[in-house]
């Protein structure tokens, strides 16, 4: 496969935002409100997602998995983790369903807007990818994807610190 170094590149850079979100929900004085411990746990669970995406086509190649084949297995993987794996975190993370209930998705439309301009063209670029309708830009389309999810896990601390969000907790 012939961008591995460009998706283990994706991985470390994930691998940083999940382990300063979780040293940071680990040693800190226990972080002060709901938000606050919402959003560093989507800060983790959005960069294991990606660390998760960007290898998959790594792992996958090694059994001999290529061309269309690889890209309509990482793709739909990567659809189930996305879908799921969001469905999963929203009813058993405490902090982010006590933000939710609070804050029903009228009162958080503006924020929800921003995160759906990258998850939204990061799922039609896996389909996409799935359907082998750009048959030559499979590998783009799924490293667009990663990429763009990674930049969704990178919006998670920024609108932390601008305090995006925290109304909803009050």
């Amino acid at each position: 496969m012939q961008d591995t170094e460009l998706f283990l590149s994706l991985a470390e850079i994930a691998g940083v935002f999940v382990g300063f979100g979780a040293l940071i929900a680990v040693r800190s004085n226990a972080p002060t409100d709901t938000y606050e411990v919402a959003y560093i746990g989507l800060v983790v669970w959005q960069g294991v997602a990606v660390i998760a995406m960007a290898l998959m086509p790594i792992a996958i190649s090694r059994f001999g998995v290529t061309d269309h084949r690889l890209w309509l297995v990482c793709s739909l993987l990567a659809l189930a983790l996305f879908w799921v794996g969001n469905e999963v975190v929203s009813r058993v993370f405490n902090a982010l369903r006590s933000v939710q209930r609070v804050a029903p998705l009228k009162r958080r439309a503006k924020v929800e807007l921003v995160a759906m301009a990258l998850w939204l063209p990061a799922n039609a670029a896996l389909v996409l990818a799935a359907l082998g309708v750009f048959a030559n830009q499979e590998p783009a389309l799924y490293l667009a994807t990663t990429t763009l999810f990674l930049l969704m896990d990178a919006m998670i601390p920024l609108m932390t610190v601008f305090g995006l969000g925290r109304w909803a907790t009050t």
